[in-house]
């Protein structure tokens, strides 16, 4: 982790502003025309065998911390399985190449798990290519953060489609995926540090990563009995396609700078968390737990 955390800091802007180059895309972004492309552990992730011959479907898997969890967990020797929307194919066939050089089985299966009946298709697709389904991470997201504070400014559309991806795509994906899940099985869902420290402008999303939470905490109590784990991931600040692709050019000069540790992350440096949660042995006690990766930040 020590390489990791020196090449991220080696690109944050070297000023009194911290943060990254103004820059913006179209939603949903590629992480191949970002400036500087993060770091998803490409160069670094050694993997310990913690995942060997383990089954994992990764929603929202073809960049960002998505990609990092999906190159991580073939290294640990899991089979992936991304879902990703179609105009993410460039970046989505970049990951399914690195999970391949990691000796393991990469799946692609696109689709907008806003819809139910996609949803269903997702997971059903990755239990028959996989051969079967052990571990379920629940990524994919959207924010927009290129309004006015307040709930007048925000659009009809963009709450819409917040509302959709992060909370109904999870509930419909994990309600698909657990009828395939056996003991030993791991749910893992990211929500974020803006569930507790929420942010004017990020309303809706905010609000849709407190329901994740509750929605994890709640599960794991239904699922405790059956043997499967559901616990999720906080992130803070993190560089990925996400940010320049929903937020203003001028807040991207400064992502990350408030935090305690004075950067934004890497996804190379959210992705360990996914790794040890999604671990029979090494997580084999822990559910129902929110695990923070926030630079600091409070998620209590």
């Amino acid at each position: 982790m020590a390489d990791i955390a020196q090449r991220a800091q080696s690109m944050v802007r070297k000023d009194d502003k911290g943060g990254f180059p103004a820059q913006t895309q179209e939603p949903p972004g590629s992480f191949q025309v970002m400036d500087p492309v993060p770091d998803h552990g490409e160069e670094t992730y050694q993997g310990h065998g913690r995942l060997t011959g383990m089954k994992a479907l990764i929603t929202g898997g073809d960049s960002g911390i998505g990609r990092a969890v999906a190159i991580a967990f073939a290294r640990e020797g899991a089979d992936v399985a991304i879902n990703y929307l179609e105009p993410e194919e460039s970046d989505a066939s970049d990951t399914i190449d690195w999970i391949e050089r990691a000796g393991r089985k990469g799946v692609k299966v696109p689709g907008d798990i806003r819809d139910r009946a996609t949803c269903e298709q997702i997971v059903a697709e990755a239990v028959e290519q996989l051969g079967g389904l052990d571990i379920l991470v629940n990524n994919a997201g959207f924010h927009w953060d290129k309004s006015e504070p307040g709930i007048a400014h925000m659009a009809a559309e963009h709450v819409e489609r917040v509302f959709r991806t992060n909370l109904h795509g999870t509930f419909y994906v994990t309600q698909a995926a657990v009828e395939n899940m056996q003991s030993g099985g791991a749910i893992i869902n990211t929500t974020s540090v803006q569930a507790y420290e929420p942010s004017p402008t990020l309303l809706d999303y905010a609000a849709t990563k407190a329901a994740l939470t509750n929605f994890t905490v709640n599960l794991a109590k239904e699922l405790g009995p059956k043997g499967i784990r559901v616990n999720a991931v906080a992130p803070g600040p993190i560089w990925t396609p996400l940010q320049p692709a929903t937020r203003p050019e001028e807040k991207i000069e400064t992502f990350g700078a408030n935090t305690p540790l004075g950067r934004a992350g890497q996804p190379a440096e959210v992705a360990p968390a996914y790794v040890f949660l999604a671990s029979p042995s090494d997580a084999s006690y822990v559910s129902g737990t929110v695990l923070g990766v926030t630079g600091g930040e409070s998620v209590f």
